[in-house]
């Protein structure tokens, strides 16, 4: 199983990057190249393992996402977050069961209400990856973002609640929600715990490369020390990556850098990893499926897969408009979103790795001895939904994007204009203590004003400079040369930028990706001031 892992890890890896060399969808490419790999004669197996899927993949990807994301955007739009996060998953549980429990014969209705839940919450992992490389409006790819962040909290709730009630465990609404709410309760104290121990260590250290491995960690911890009191492990983790995301911004300019990167890493090997191995179990859900018809099989998939599709249209349209038409202070606060953009987010309803994880984690038994009911159609009928939705949506909606012109020229524009008022006022107030560091320097100011302007006017006496130091003579020796002042002066003309753009954030006049744009600037500048 190792070896098959490993192989399955460097194949994928080699089809992302094909696919990025093609400027394709790599999940578009990931699943059907596992499909067809899956029907290899002789490939060693690759059965799903839940627990590796929940615990090694989920919580990094999620964690690496929520550090991307904006607290402060996911505030304002937190209505529609919750409705699309929490409300969407449990209508789409209750939908998808009743649809479930008629079309199959002798299927327990506790049992079509864990496959409501198991299809329940959307991977926005391919949706935002499509709508960043075509542009998509921010406050779109907002909701897509921080609905993947919470849907899998709420869709996992759900699911335990039905589970217990399949297989014997009296459950009653009451108590399915007395466990939902300790569960959010307690994720999201644990996940802020995490963060603020995490961030506290890391402030302290002044390593790069320690604060970065602490950080690989976190997503684990977090998970770990949730789901050992029985709360909710995805919560704690993107709670503790949404503050350690916002609290990056005053980190150290290594730190932010060396960070990027590497969860970018993390992220393409994850998430080439998972969507080919969905791809690779089509052999092992077919093979459950002993003494069922064909015709039973394909009209319960497709019952379902339309049941999945057409609940999130119905909920998107009325989720977004009905408010505005209840709410005077909604109307003037938000103004309604032009319908192409709605039927974008409803749309982007394709499902992944954490339905079919839990669906494999179904027990083979129930309390009474027997085996699960319907276990078989579960698993085959979240495959179906997967793998179908991940192609029908994933395959039209850049044409759709493309096609109604569904972009973010208009935010480029007021990002542009934003950010020149916010750099017309950071330069300003580098300038000022520019000034003020010259003014009060030691000796005669108006020689050291002469010598910081020739530094700052050519190079070459940095060169001439820079190459002595090489040879390991000290500054005593050289006296303060000219890359010293330089980079003395200009780090604190940095300092003082980052604080301006900073506060231009926090009072909302430019977003966060804005800023995350201008603080990787300037910390690659301040990475070149300090490259030794």
């Amino acid at each position: 199983m190792d070896v098959a892992l490993l192989a399955v890890a460097v194949a994928a890896l080699l089809t992302a990057a094909v696919a990025r060399r093609l400027n394709w969808s790599a999940p578009l490419l990931l699943v059907p190249v596992g499909l067809a790999g899956s029907q290899i004669p002789g490939l060693p197996d690759t059965a799903f393992d839940p627990d590796l899927v929940l615990f090694a993949v989920l919580p990094p990807l999620l964690y690496s996402a929520a550090l991307d994301s904006s607290s402060l955007a996911l505030r304002r739009n937190a209505r529609a977050i919750g409705l699309l996060a929490i409300g969407l998953p449990l209508a789409t549980t209750a939908v998808v069961g009743v649809v479930a429990y008629l079309t199959i014969p002798q299927f327990p209705l506790a049992a079509a209400l864990v496959l409501g839940a198991v299809v329940a919450p959307p991977d926005a992992v391919s949706a935002s990856a499509i709508g960043r490389r075509l542009g998509l409006p921010r406050r779109i790819m907002t909701l897509l973002g921080g609905e993947s962040l919470l849907n899998d909290a709420t869709a996992l709730t759900a699911y335990r609640v039905a589970l217990a009630a399949a297989v014997g465990t009296g459950v009653t609404l009451l108590e399915g929600a007395r466990t939902f709410l300790g569960a959010a309760i307690g994720g999201t104290l644990i996940g802020l715990g995490v963060g603020i121990v995490v961030a506290a260590i890391r402030s302290r250290l002044a390593d790069p490369v320690m604060e970065s491995a602490i950080g690989l960690l976190v997503p684990f911890v977090a998970y770990l020390a949730a789901e050992q009191v029985h709360s909710s492990g995805v919560i704690a983790v993107v709670v503790a990556g949404l503050y350690l995301g916002q609290r990056s911004t005053r980190a150290g300019y290594a730190t932010r850098l060396q960070d990027t990167a590497v969860w970018k890493a993390v992220d393409v090997v994850l998430e080439s990893f998972v969507f080919l191995l969905i791809g690779l179990q089509l052999p092992s859900v077919v093979q459950g499926l002993h003494g069922r018809s064909v015709a039973e099989v394909v009209g319960a998939s497709l019952a379902v897969l339309v049941a999945v599709i057409a609940v999130r249209l119905l909920w998107v349209y009325p989720a977004t408009y009905l408010p505005r038409l209840l709410s005077a202070r909604i109307r003037e606060r938000e103004p309604a979103p032009p319908p192409r953009g709605v039927f974008v987010v409803a749309w982007s309803g394709m499902r992944g790795v954490v339905s079919l994880a839990a669906a494999f984690a179904i027990p083979l038994t129930v309390n009474s001895g027997g085996p699960f009911p319907g276990r078989d159609m579960i698993l085959f009928i979240t495959f179906a939904v997967v793998v179908g939705t991940l192609l029908l949506h994933g395959l039209t909606l850049p044409w759709l994007i493309t096609r109604w012109g569904v972009d973010n020229e208009e935010e480029r524009r007021k990002d542009a204009l934003a950010l020149a008022a916010a750099q017309d006022k950071a330069a300003r107030a580098a300038t000022e203590v520019l000034d003020s560091l010259v003014a009060n320097a030691d000796g005669d100011p108006a020689a050291v004003r002469e010598r910081a302007a020739e530094i700052l006017r050519t190079w070459s006496e940095h060169r001439a400079h820079a190459a002595w130091e090489r040879l390991g003579r000290s500054e005593a020796e050289l006296g303060e040369s000219p890359s010293a002042a330089f980079r003395a002066l200009r780090l604190r003309m940095l300092e003082t930028e980052r604080n301006v753009f900073l506060a231009e954030r926090d009072s909302g006049r430019i977003d966060d990706e804005v800023l995350r744009q201008v603080l990787r600037e300037l910390d690659l500048e301040e990475a070149t001031l300090n490259r030794e």
